[in-house]
């Protein structure tokens, strides 16, 4: 294969702006598919889950190749629904360009902004398609200036519609100068035409705009055109290229997917405009053992490397590992090393993705994307490389899950069937966070969103055939005092035989927050003899996770132990726990006790316009606003706020903020909770024991 004539590209952008129909349209004019595949009728190479096939959307990226005019394009289709973006970040970071979607009818939404702000963090370059033209209120003078005006570098048209809506025919291409008139059947057909005259005047101008930017990408060329010399057309392509490639411009192509008009303009931009691994140059990695920055050239004489991007796991064929090859060759049947986990590992038959489907492959190059199935230690994220040669390259990193929910096996018995599935898809997904939290007893599943969480739990009951739930996690309280009390406990039982007998007096009081637990023996002259006092003390502290108040862990408190009496044959340690459980219960409930509740640390970076609502719905819930720092365009807003009040904050943030804003948070400290919200606790945890 020549390196020169590979290309790499992922198609993102937010959901329904047509990504998966603009795939298939050129897996179809590539002859990679006798049909333009669908969607909405379920003939899509590209989605092929059945959670996909359900909602008609992409959850999960895929990945497909074809050649046209001599190039080979390796394709990946990313999700655009937030629930599922982790997976468009760890495709973007591996890709050589990006085509991004925009919906003429509808403008820019916010995962498409998302995915440009990506673009631009990894310097990709990109191509701007303007889809579904055909639709109803199709406006791509309007779609083009609120581009215009939101995103940099600047964005330019290089094709101008012909006609709009239901008179949808075509493009000018404003490079050729030629007007491409497609037949509305989806064959993709076209004749080349003049331009029209009525769009003359309009194609000159926006050619002249668009010739000024590429000149700008050369010295030569921007002093040729300065004197007012004429570009040929070579001269054109190269600089339009040179323009996307340095990240000085975005190109601005339309057309329809579901008419498959524009699709072979597109194909054309992307052999011509998105660079070979050769044109990217070197990457960057680290060396394992310095530290220091090392490069891997993208030739096929360099050493191996290669970044583990997707994870898919399988209940038949095992474990799918995914990778870009940055450097060097793999063939199948050979050794390699993963840097990250510092583990051997051994390839078996390589295969390339078709969709669902697989096909066999000898061995494979820089810039190629392939697959490797039941790689032992490997994970998303990871490096593979050759073991005399290593290197380490940084994984893209997952964006912060917004919502965390406990799960529950739905029948009895299938704790580990179901925890052990979800730990496949986990494995599979690296937004997703399982977590178990010993004070509650739960495990909790973190990720992007409600519906990222529920679709999950829909992928272990059809992979694995388990069921389980999602429930609203417990909240961790705390339980502690504020005054002091004294207390006489004594234990005693006689049933015939050895007795039980215990007698201890014991202060509580509260001490500084953070202290955790306290204990102080003042027994003198043998009232309690020695060997039972860690009795007393173990007593106490083995009630402690279990508090008196409403049930939950009992800190920062301090017991003394002063006086008490034992039986030289009833008393044993038995009893002394005894006594000293039963007796610190009780000098709780006269120590006015009180619930703590946890406080998280928030950082949610939003837009300026939104400022005022996410204040006001922080205060409400009884947040502390501690400072707000500017972000770009974006207010990053520090505060406080209880935990019990942002469970379900990710929802209420989309709404506010249309989806722009996301959020972080970590436990810092615990606090009194009001005595009206502790009251209802207490009421529910009696309750619940009297049941």
């Amino acid at each position: 294969m020549d390196i020169n004539k590979n290309r790499c590209i992922g198609l993102v952008g937010h959901g329904g702006t047509g990504k998966t129909s603009v795939g298939e349209a050129m897996l179809f004019c590539a002859g990679e598919n006798s049909r333009l595949g669908k969607v909405d009728d379920g003939t899509s190479i590209l989605d092929y889950e059945p959670e996909e096939l359900k909602r008609k959307s992409t959850i999960s990226s895929s990945f497909a190749n074809f050649k046209w005019k001599k190039h080979i394009v390796n394709l990946i289709d990313t999700p655009g629904d937030f629930n599922f973006f982790t997976e468009s970040k760890n495709c973007m970071r591996v890709v050589d360009g990006a085509v991004i979607f925009v919906d003429a009818s509808s403008g820019l939404k916010v995962q498409t902004e998302n995915a440009w702000d990506i673009a631009t963090e990894y310097n990709l370059p990109r191509i701007l398609f303007l889809n579904k033209m055909d639709k109803e209120r199709a406006d791509f003078n309007k779609t083009v200036n609120e581009l215009q005006n939101t995103l940099k570098p600047d964005v330019v048209p290089t094709v101008i519609p012909i006609g709009a809506e239901n008179d949808f025919k075509g493009v000018i291409d404003l490079i050729e100068e030629k007007a491409y008139i497609y037949k509305k059947d989806g064959s993709g057909s076209f004749s080349t035409e003049s331009i029209p005259d009525d769009m003359a005047d309009e194609a000159a101008s926006l050619r002249e705009n668009l010739l000024e930017h590429i000149s700008e990408s050369d010295d030569t060329l921007l002093e040729k055109y300065l004197e007012g010399e004429k570009l040929t057309l070579d001269e054109i392509k190269n600089g339009l290229a040179k323009g996307v490639q340095d990240a000085l411009f975005v190109p601005i192509i339309a057309g329809s997917a579901l008419l498959n008009i524009g699709i072979p303009n597109l194909m054309d931009y992307i052999n011509s405009c998105i660079p070979s691994p050769g044109d990217r140059g070197s990457i960057k990695g680290k060396d394992i053992k310095s530290g220091e920055d090392i490069e891997r050239k993208p030739s096929p004489d360099e050493p191996f490397s290669a970044l583990v991007f997707k994870t898919i796991s399988d209940p038949y064929a095992g474990k799918m590992t995914v990778f870009k090859i940055y450097s060097g060759t793999i063939n199948s049947d050979t050794s390699f090393y993963n840097s990250s986990k510092k583990a051997d590992e051994r390839a078996g038959q390589l295969l390339k993705l078709q969709g669902k489907g697989q096909k066999s492959v000898s061995s494979a190059g820089p810039g190629e994307i392939v697959a490797l199935a039941k790689l032992k230690d490997t994970a998303t994220g990871d490096t593979l490389c050759s073991e005399k040669d290593p290197v380490l390259y940084e994984p893209p990193a997952p964006i912060p899950s917004q919502v965390a929910m406990a799960v529950y096996p739905k029948t009895k018995g299938d704790e580990e069937k179901v925890f052990g599935s979800l730990a496949k898809i986990v494995d599979e997904d690296n937004s997703l966070k399982l977590i178990r939290n010993d004070e509650t007893r739960e495990h909790i599943l973190h990720g992007a969103g409600q519906l990222h969480l529920e679709t999950v739990m829909e992928k272990i009951k059809r992979k694995f055939s388990v069921e389980g739930e999602l429930r609203p996690p417990k909240i961790p309280y705390r339980e502690t005092i504020k005054g002091k009390a004294t207390i006489h406990s004594r234990h005693k039982k006689q049933s015939g035989g050895r007795g039980q007998f215990a007698d201890c007096h014991i202060e509580i009081e509260p001490i500084p927050r953070g202290s955790g637990f306290e204990f102080v023996n003042k027994i003198v002259g043998g009232a309690i003899p020695r060997q039972f006092i860690p009795a007393v003390e173990k007593g106490i502290v083995e009630t402690l996770p279990s508090g008196a108040l409403a049930g939950y862990q009992t800190i920062d408190i301090k017991v003394t132990l002063f006086d008490g009496a034992f039986h030289t044959v009833d008393s044993s340690e038995m009893a002394f726990k005894i006594a000293a459980s039963t007796g610190f219960k009780k000098a709780v409930l006269d120590a006015k006790p009180v619930l703590l509740e946890p406080i998280l640390k928030m950082e949610i970076i939003v837009p300026e316009e939104n400022m005022g609502d996410i204040i006001g719905d922080l205060n409400s819930k009884r947040g502390k606003v501690l400072g707000m720092d500017p972000s770009g365009s974006k207010q990053i807003i520090h505060a406080m706020v209880p935990q019990a009040e942002v469970l379900t904050y990710a929802t209420d943030l989309r709404a506010m903020t249309g989806g722009r804003g996301i959020f972080s948070t970590e436990f810092d400290h615990y606090e009194d909770m009001p005595p009206h919200l502790q009251e209802k606790i207490i009421a529910d945890y009696k309750a619940s024991n009297e049941e």
